[in-house]
């Protein structure tokens, strides 16, 4: 079969990387040097390689993550209370496997956003499915799925999720309908998949938040028990870099 044919057919099967790799062998004057297994196996790896980052490009679009950050980029020079020791604890993934939480509070502008998603980078990297949102623009969209028919097929997404980030938790004073949709979201996910959940208010007033103390306490069990707990302190991150040198 002509090299030009052999191209075709592994665009037709979608193997692109093998596709690419075979093309750059032909590019090579000195290839036939090597025999067909090891070529062969050059190419499986191109193949291999192409569709890995083809995947993590794909979970990351989905997950629609609110900053570009990853564990690499955490700043621990600046005072704000991180744990080295837990946040590599917590770069292993071994959260999410176990399906434990995250709550992330602080003052704002100290990094709790920046945080969230660079562990959902890291779960990204990990092959874990992950999505973030911002709380309350979630409560909107699930209060207009309750009247087109879409709530349950947002349910099912959102419950399905390795990984689920619900960023701003308190910037709303929260109704007992919005309530519900937080119970009934995170009593599915309970032992079943991880949340990543930050916070200006410290958990302790989160209960003050909520119009129904009982609904409270039951949706706050299933979040705030089996979870790991990081407390920002500081002055705003963002303020600092705007503050003028000596």
């Amino acid at each position: 079969m002509p090299h030009h044919a052999t191209l075709d057919q592994l665009e037709k099967l979608r193997f692109r990387g093998m596709a690419r790799a075979l093309h750059d062998q032909l590019a090579q004057p000195d290839i036939e040097r090597l025999s067909f297994t090891e070529r062969l196996g050059l190419l499986l790896d191109r193949e291999i390689s192409d569709r890995a980052s083809r995947s993590l490009t794909a979970r990351l679009r989905r997950a629609k993550l609110h900053q570009n950050a990853c564990m690499e980029e955490i700043d621990y020079r600046t005072a704000r209370g991180l744990d080295p020791q837990q946040l590599l604890q917590l770069a292993s993934c071994d959260w999410i496997r176990r399906h434990l939480n995250v709550i992330i509070t602080g003052p704002t502008g100290t990094g709790k956003s920046f945080l969230a998603c660079a562990l959902a980078h890291k779960a990204c990297l990990e092959g874990y499915r992950v999505r973030y949102h911002q709380l309350s623009r979630l409560l909107e969209e699930l209060s207009v799925a309750r009247a087109d028919g879409r709530y349950l097929k947002i349910l099912n997404t959102l419950r399905n999720l390795d990984v689920l980030i619900l960023d701003d938790w308190g910037l709303i004073q929260l109704s007992q309908t919005q309530q519900e949709d937080l119970f009934q979201l995170l009593d599915d996910r309970i032992q079943k998949r991880s949340t990543i959940a930050t916070s200006q208010l410290p958990v302790e007033h989160w209960h003050q938040n909520m119009a129904n103390p009982t609904i409270a306490d039951a949706l706050l069990d299933r979040l705030v028990q089996p979870a790991y707990r990081i407390e920002l302190k500081g002055e705003s991150l963002r303020k600092q870099m705007a503050m003028p040198s000596d």
